[in-house]
């Protein structure tokens, strides 16, 4: 480790120890990348992503409190209907004869429980999926969810419930992003069905499993967006981050703490998920549109090479917008990228200049190229050094 190195990490040491976290210095740190000795990356998440309050004194007793929240949430929404009234002395009849799974009340918690697995078997097979060149996701977490997996209670696993389930899952149409189905750069095609995947032994369960869990919960108490197919891509970096934690008594509460840094992160990004939106001034089209309008007065040449080429900019930077670059890169890139991303008050302006150095970076490329060879290049990335690609919008954001 260079000395330079070393001095870097004692000044996000000293930035991380005031008893009020100085938001604008810290952003500033971050913003040049994080390092991940220490837990230093996963602290600062915490606090860019507006989960940590900046007042040092009350991070235990707010931690503690968040994620007993968390743990409410599995207990409410993780559990078959039934059993809760079971539980409390009711014998099964006597609920089944209230509410049974043929009920055709709206109201009836069958009818949810149906509805709900409709999304769980969406969720399941995306976080089957999640960075399939990576073993890391089908690996058993150190810290398996014990109220869930104790013998003593009645709750089933998601994994279960998904074997268990006779629905057919149905693949949902949300792609509205034209030409994107061309595999993104190191990550391998998953072809293993979901039978093949290991079985971990009784009391243990995969990293995918408890990104599962924390998509459900996201899609059960958000029911207005629910579940969106991309959202996987969104959360496994901020859970592989929390996961993979030096502090281990951080890291045990990985899947509590990326829920709710994942529904902040959400609360920013939420719109470019809402087809309805789409046409309106927070929705996707007008962030893709100002990627195009920046790089028009960045470099009207390539602006111009683009339009008179009919390359719309949704063929390719909706996928690059909604899942914030991580399906371009491979896991330890979109890590720094987001490092940056994270660190800027304007992130989503931020992310629309990443976009925009992209394509100025390829320049030379998309000026000499037809249109079939422009949509690959731009369909898969082949720039790889993200570093190359910060600094280039870091001098676009500054007016270089």
């Amino acid at each position: 480790m260079s000395s330079s190195y070393r001095s870097r990490i004692q000044e996000f040491k000293v930035a991380l120890s005031q008893p009020q976290i100085n938001l604008k210095n810290l952003r500033e740190l971050c913003f040049s990348g994080i390092p991940f000795e220490g837990g230093l990356r996963a602290l600062c998440w915490k606090i860019l992503l507006n989960y940590l309050p900046t007042e040092q004194a009350i991070w235990d007793s707010f931690l503690k409190k968040q994620r007993e929240i968390y743990t409410q949430f599995l207990r409410e929404m993780i559990i078959q209907p039934g059993i809760a009234k079971a539980n409390l002395g009711f014998s099964r009849e006597d609920v089944t004869l209230e509410d049974h799974p043929l009920n055709p009340n709206p109201d009836s918690q069958w009818n949810t429980y149906f509805k709900d697995n409709e999304i769980l078997l969406q969720i399941d097979k995306d976080v089957r999926r999640l960075y399939p060149d990576m073993a890391f996701f089908q690996r058993p977490t150190e810290y398996p969810c014990l109220l869930i997996l104790d013998p003593q209670n009645e709750y089933e696993t998601l994994r279960r419930r998904v074997e268990q389930t006779s629905l057919k899952a149905q693949t949902v149409a949300r792609n509205r992003s034209g030409v994107t189905n061309v595999s993104s750069p190191g990550k391998a095609v998953c072809t293993y069905p979901s039978n093949e995947y290991e079985v971990l032994p009784s009391g243990s369960e995969a990293h995918w499993e408890v990104v599962e869990r924390i998509l459900f919960i996201y899609a059960k108490l958000n029911p207005g967006i629910a579940y969106v197919q991309g959202m996987n891509e969104v959360v496994g970096p901020i859970y592989y981050t929390f996961a993979t934690d030096p502090n281990t008594e951080w890291k045990e509460h990985a899947e509590a703490d990326t829920f709710f840094c994942f529904t902040s992160l959400m609360s920013e990004n939420r719109d470019n998920f809402i087809k309805s939106l789409d046409d309106s001034q927070c929705g996707i089209t007008y962030k893709m549109e100002s990627v195009y309008s920046t790089l028009k007065q960045k470099d009207a040449e390539l602006y111009l090479k683009l339009q008179e080429q009919n390359i719309k900019p949704q063929y390719f930077t909706f996928r690059w917008l909604t899942l914030l670059l991580s399906q371009e890169f491979l896991l330890p890139d979109v890590i720094r990228i987001w490092d940056s991303l994270f660190s800027d008050q304007e992130r989503f302006d931020f992310l629309i200049l990443v976009c925009c150095a992209m394509l100025v970076l390829i320049r030379d490329q998309l000026l000499a190229g037809d249109f079939t060879v422009n949509m690959r290049l731009l369909q898969d990335y082949p720039i790889c050094d993200v570093h190359t690609i910060l600094k280039k919008a870091k001098d676009l954001q500054d007016g270089a």
